[in-house]
């Protein structure tokens, strides 16, 4: 009995020892997995990180640095750069200097209306530049003796493209997107297709019988929404003879309000193409690098000026031509989810 009694002790000792042997095995197992865990969600990370960022890399090129090799062209499938500007040389300069790579690119019109014409060493360096970067370019300044926000809209009589590209000298976009949205805008010719959405909207508080009062929108309600009415001509595509219809058509009551107050050119145009086309506008998914200083859309006040101006547009056109839309384009090559 005193035997069985120690078998059964040193038995038992025997499986405390190797549980305890059990224990410390997993124990060192997962002081091992553990930072071999850690070691390989970094190595992923870094990974993706480089990934991302190399794709970022390859989406923008830098005008000032690119050498591109503008394929032959036909004039009648490229479009030409309309770019507004006033007094900011350097911004003028660096944009030129970039979209002067982009393929596709017919001519390049610079709105002037200053009350000096360009000085001879700014139009030789610009032609200099533009004729380095893409010898088929033309470059041509588009001299007003007014001044207005609506001369960049004022008629090219001579424009041998149909697409405009019409552009702020504050904002660059990779040539990449300016060729998605080109290529958007011929399937679409006669709407406009541009890069940053706004959003006019029925504001129901105010309005009243059979009096529509309507409000508009900045960014953020794009974003919460998802749907836009407009696309700013800060940076979109048009027709050429939008030019043309706003110069000789557009309500003199519209262009003399806009020449008053500075502001509202691009939603009269946006009204103009739509009441024209009766098609919504088409938003292009597009890096915006933002070159300047904040403009007038950061002032005070700003959303209720555009608000006033919507809705004297809509007094003087008869109606709302505006189409809100819930359209996005992007480039599918370039995401992972879409």
């Amino acid at each position: 009995m005193t035997h069985e009694k120690a078998l059964l002790k040193e038995s038992m000792v025997m499986r405390g020892s190797l549980l305890n042997n059990h224990r410390r095995t997993v124990q060192r197992l997962r002081q091992m997995i553990g930072p071999l865990k850690i070691k390989l969600l970094l190595c992923f990370c870094i990974a993706f990180t480089a990934i991302l960022l190399l794709t970022r890399a390859s989406f923008f090129i830098d005008g000032s640095t690119a050498t591109t090799t503008t394929p032959s062209l036909d004039p009648s499938k490229g479009y030409a750069l309309l770019i507004n500007t006033w007094k900011r040389y350097h911004l003028l300069k660096q944009s030129i200097s970039h979209y002067a790579t982009c393929p596709g690119l017919h001519s390049i019109h610079i709105v002037w209306s200053e009350p000096d014409p360009p000085s001879h060493s700014l139009d030789k360096f610009l032609h200099h530049l533009v004729h380095n970067k893409n010898s088929r370019v033309e470059l041509k300044f588009d001299i007003n003796h007014q001044d207005s926000l609506n001369n960049r809209f004022k008629e090219i009589k001579d424009l041998d493209v149909d697409a405009v590209f019409s552009v702020d000298d504050d904002v660059l976009f990779p040539c990449s997107s300016v060729k998605l949205a080109f290529d958007v805008w011929q399937t679409a010719p006669h709407t406009m297709v541009g890069f940053v959405p706004r959003k006019v909207s029925v504001d129901h508080s105010q309005s009243q019988g059979n009096k529509v009062y309507y409000i508009y929108s900045g960014w953020w309600s794009v974003w919460w929404t998802g749907t836009y009415s407009m696309v700013l001509s800060k940076a979109a595509f048009f027709h050429k003879k939008y030019l043309r219809i706003y110069t000789n058509e557009m309500p003199p009551s519209i262009t003399q309000f806009i020449t008053k107050n500075r502001n509202c050119e691009d939603i009269a145009m946006s009204f103009l193409v739509a009441n024209v086309s009766g098609a919504p506008p088409i938003w292009v998914k597009g890096k915006i690098y933002e070159i300047g200083s904040t403009g007038i859309s950061s002032l005070g006040g700003h959303i209720e000026r555009r608000t006033e101006c919507v809705n004297r547009f809509v007094a003087e056109f008869g109606g709302m031509p505006l189409v809100s839309t819930s359209v996005k384009a992007i480039d599918s090559r370039g995401v992972w989810f879409w």
